[in-house]
């Protein structure tokens, strides 16, 4: 990713004060691992951007879940809940989560990046949306903030990893109630990684790094910044896990509403206009989007606006359950039919 970029993802976020803090970092809370806490590993996976861990000791983890076996077993299609980056809007994805659990529809496996992971950690642990939404409306910004001045970033995120691992009782990636794979950038080969195994807090934390504002989340000698540099709304790592189904949840600014009046809109723009184009092709790839009615960016240390986004989240899921239900019976219509076959 061009210096430039980064540059212009720092002017855009300056104006927001504490919004920067959690703009992606907590856009909720998460967290994971215990007592070993350098240990997340990326997950291998047959996608264009192998997850590599860097270490004298790495060692790639593959995905050991296997889900075909799952359909066959259960004789249903295999869901997955794709989470995309998105800052203060991921209040929204706690709405959707709600609305998909009160009418039966769980996911097999998550998938999120950014603001994305956090929830889909806090849900993959095992919390309800009650739950989530209470953490989500509780946390302060000492939750989370540390700021360290260094060359390469001005906020420390190992707040936000412990913040995410104590609220989820340090479990690891791999003891997820539900499977849960989150997505990072490789900062020196801008390469897409995806983590299954070890810390979640770290993971998190990684995923949801800020380049230039959040110093680079350091993994086995390897520095890892936002998964939504390289896949904002990850739908393709779904689809390469073995997923029949993929709901995502895309929460990224629509350019149209962006103000671009004045300087700062225009920066705004830039990033909304290059996060579209990202993730244009994967969401073409889902079956059900889900995409909030998100005009205005919260700021994230409003209590009022979080639970208007989350509301945000509700309606448009709400909107969308004819079309989830319909999918999930078309496939499972074409399972029985293979299976007379």
């Amino acid at each position: 990713m061009p210096w430039i970029i980064f540059f212009i993802v720092i002017l855009k976020m300056l104006p927001m004060k504490y919004w920067i803090l959690t703009a992606t970092c907590l856009g909720m809370l998460v967290g994971c691992q215990s007592v070993p806490h350098n240990t997340a590993q990326a997950v291998a996976l047959p996608i264009e951007t192998t997850a590599v861990i860097a270490n004298e000791e790495a060692q790639s983890r593959p995905n050991l879940i296997n889900f075909a076996q799952i359909k066959q077993q259960q004789h249903r299609p295999v869901v997955a809940l794709v989470l995309g980056s998105g800052g203060a809007r991921g209040y929204a994805h706690i709405g959707a989560i709600q609305v998909l659990e009160e009418h039966g529809i769980h996911p097999d496996f998550i998938v999120g990046t950014s603001v994305g992971s956090i929830v889909g950690a806090l849900y993959a642990s095992g919390k309800s949306p009650e739950q989530i939404r209470d953490i989500a409306l509780n946390m302060k910004v000492q939750d989370v903030r540390e700021i360290t001045l260094r060359k390469n970033g001005f906020l420390d995120g190992s707040k936000v990893e412990n913040f995410i691992n104590d609220q989820i009782d340090h479990l690891p990636l791999e003891k997820m109630k539900i499977p849960l794979f989150v997505v990072a950038t490789e900062l020196k080969e801008g390469k897409k990684v995806v983590f299954n195994y070890g810390n979640t807090g770290q993971a998190v934390r990684a995923s949801s790094a800020i380049p230039s504002m959040f110093i680079p989340t350091m993994i086995q000698n390897k520095e890892y910044v936002d998964g939504g540099l390289v896949s904002p709304v990850p739908v393709d790592v779904a689809r390469q896990l073995g997923a029949d189904i993929v709901i995502a949840v895309d929460i990224l600014a629509q350019p149209q509403y962006t103000e671009t009046t004045n300087m700062w809109g225009l920066f705004n723009q830039n990033i909304n206009i290059m996060q579209q184009q990202l993730s244009r092709v994967e969401l073409s790839h889902a079956d059900v989007i889900i995409q909030p009615d998100l005009r205005e960016k919260a700021h994230i240390f409003d209590v009022t606006e979080r639970d208007r986004t989350r509301l945000a989240g509700v309606y448009a899921t709400q909107a969308k359950l004819e079309d989830i239900q319909q999918v999930i019976h078309d496939k499972e219509e074409q399972l029985l039919v293979a299976a007379r076959s």
